[in-house]
């Protein structure tokens, strides 16, 4: 039985990682695609493979999921704890999926794993989500959309001479590089969490210790179903970031996206904290949108992304919480 728990929790968490793949594939093509840099095949399998590079890069964002959120759970029930956790994440990734909605999978799993914690019993660790997840929540898009605008500033400035179309030429050009940046930060970042809970899930089972390396095996997994959830691709979601926001042009699609890419990193590498991918690359092109005139900007559609985000952690964990209610009730 508990070979089987082991089995259906790693399952799962492939699945989510499937899903969080479709569900923020716009988050690293939209803005090459709305602006016709690269065409939606081409910017897909393009953001496949750097979501692939990208999960091998590091493995600070796996440690603070896997340590630094929850005390891991013991025996069955603990196993029963990460399945929950991962059906909320599931769950609110495919409602704010069908709505078009770019909420946070990071958010929708760590909502996931307090709901199912609090529930089952086992310690939070307050610190942890208040350090590496609430204020980076509330940072990142500030980050992302206060350097959005300065990027932006700073391309109008040098290049105020340059002929029009030569310069978007060009811009469409370097999109594809400033695309494949985002895509390689998306996978440092979102492959990174699916790897701390399946080392949760083998802790749990003894097949390895507390603080072990990630095996190889995990990397691989979590890095293709992160790569084809994307390759697949979510264009419910992808219009509304690349066209119901703003209109981008090459420039600022270019501006947006080396913006978040570089917030990305520096939360990886820097911080290893699991910052929120969407809440960085939304915020970003708000920011590079004000620079034409505030007005620009559709903050009605903005408005409904934000309560989005506020949402995405307590109803995770709501579903989160009753998933694991069901499993004590149906498994004991």
């Amino acid at each position: 039985m508990d070979t089987f728990a082991l089995v259906v929790t790693i399952g799962v968490a492939l699945f989510f990682t499937y899903t969080n793949g479709f569900h923020d594939s716009a988050n690293a093509i939209a803005t090459s695609v709305s602006t016709r840099a690269l065409t939606p095949r081409a910017a897909l399998a393009m953001a496949a493979v750097m979501n692939l590079a990208g999960a091998f890069l590091g493995s600070g964002v796996a440690k603070t999921v896997s340590e630094g959120l929850i005390e891991t759970p013991t025996g069955r029930s603990g196993m029963g704890i990460l399945f929950a956790a991962l059906v909320g994440a599931i769950v609110w990734n495919l409602v704010t999926w069908y709505f078009g909605l770019p909420s946070s999978s990071s958010h929708a799993l760590f909502g996931g794993m307090v709901g199912a914690a609090l529930a089952g019993g086992t310690e939070v660790i307050w610190t942890g989500v208040v350090e590496k997840i609430v204020i980076p929540m509330f940072l990142s898009p500030l980050v992302g959309l206060v350097l959005g605008y300065l990027v932006m500033v700073a391309i109008l400035w040098m290049f105020r001479k340059a002929n029009p179309h030569k310069a978007k030429r060009g811009f469409r050009i370097a999109q594809t590089v400033s695309a494949a940046g985002m895509a390689l930060g998306h996978g440092l970042q979102d492959a990174q969490k699916t790897m701390g809970i399946v080392v949760m899930a083998l802790t749990i089972a003894d097949v390895q210790g507390q603080g072990d390396a990630i095996p190889v095996w995990v990397k691989i997994a979590c890095a293709l179903m992160l790569s084809l959830g994307t390759y697949a691709g979510g264009w419910r979601i992808m219009r509304t970031l690349g066209r119901r926001i703003i209109e981008l042009d090459p420039p600022q699609g270019f501006a947006a996206e080396t913006t978040a890419a570089s917030v990305m990193y520096t939360a990886s590498f820097m911080f290893h904290a699991p910052i929120s991918t969407t809440h960085v690359i939304t915020s970003a092109i708000m920011g590079v949108g004000a620079t034409k005139r505030i007005n620009a900007v559709r903050w009605g559609v903005a408005k409904n992304i934000v309560a989005g985000w506020f949402i995405t952690m307590p109803a995770a964990a709501l579903v989160a919480a009753l998933c694991y209610w069901i499993v004590e009730l149906a498994f004991g």
